[in-house]
């Protein structure tokens, strides 16, 4: 059976070595087939043996999408880009994450979901402001089918940053849209955690966070992040949170017991 290619993104220092190591857990205990799990990072110390790294490139139209980038005031929000290169990955479809999300159910249907499309989840905010944007927390692509998603960006950084407003999932969803490759996953596979699980208040006052029935993924978009979730969350009123038992139980507990607690 071939493996999933499975890829994330990791530069700077906002998220350590464990958020990519616990993901990598996650994605091989909910899928049923092997996996070849990539992450392209400029710091590798940390990192899980199996975990496969791809050195951060310094693209040709860096600069140029940079200074484009300072005017949205979205310095390196593009840098996902990266992933799209034709040729950088095994051929086939590839299964992307952001590192700010936990995995809490199986994976499969989301490999298999939409054949030849550029599949995410619509993006919660823009879905209210009645915009076709997708999220980018979760998405399948396939970089053969799909060249288009890096040539387009390197053809015309500015310009297409622009028109993105700086937004590397607008311009991802909008381009794949436009080229009509591009699909909706189901809403309740891919959750948020703010949106779907807290509630709001005083129900995130009253009671632990929910896991909704179903959920594959939860993203952990803004805050609270996972560990200010796990403790328990006091920065603001409208996201205030118990601490979650559940997320501890997904994105640490069955980490560690799966890849020993040095890892995870």
């Amino acid at each position: 059976m071939a493996p999933v290619t499975v890829v994330c993104i990791k530069w700077g220092t906002a998220f350590g070595p464990e958020y990519v190591n616990r993901l990598y857990s996650g994605v091989r205990r909910n899928l049923a087939r092997p996996v070849r799990f990539f992450c392209m990072t400029e710091e590798t110390a940390g990192l899980h043996p199996e975990v496969e790294v791809l050195p951060l490139p310094a693209e040709p139209f860096q600069a140029e999408m940079a200074a484009a980038l300072a005017v949205a005031n979205r310095q390196g929000a593009m840098r996902k880009v990266s992933l799209f290169r034709p040729g950088l990955l095994p051929p086939g479809p590839v299964l992307g994450f952001d590192l700010d999300v936990v995995i809490t159910g199986p994976l499969d249907d989301l490999v298999d979901f939409a054949p030849g499309k550029v599949a995410m989840r619509a993006d919660w905010v823009e879905a209210r402001r009645g915009r076709a944007t997708g999220h980018g927390s979760v998405f399948r692509y396939d970089p053969g089918r799909h060249p288009w998603l890096y040539e387009r960006l390197a053809a015309d950084p500015g310009g297409e940053v622009a028109k993105a407003r700086g937004s590397e999932q607008r311009y991802t969803s909008t381009l794949a849209q436009e080229m009509d490759a591009f699909a909706y996953l189901p809403p309740d596979w891919v959750v948020s955690f703010k949106h779907d699980c807290l509630g709001l208040p005083p129900v995130n006052w009253l009671r632990p966070p929910k896991l909704p029935e179903g959920a594959r993924v939860v993203c952990f978009h803004g805050r609270p992040k996972m560990p200010e979730a796990v403790a328990g969350y006091r920065g603001s009123w409208l996201r205030w949170s118990r601490p979650c038992g559940w997320l501890k139980e997904h994105w640490i507990d069955r980490a560690a017991a799966d890849l020993g607690p040095d890892w995870a």
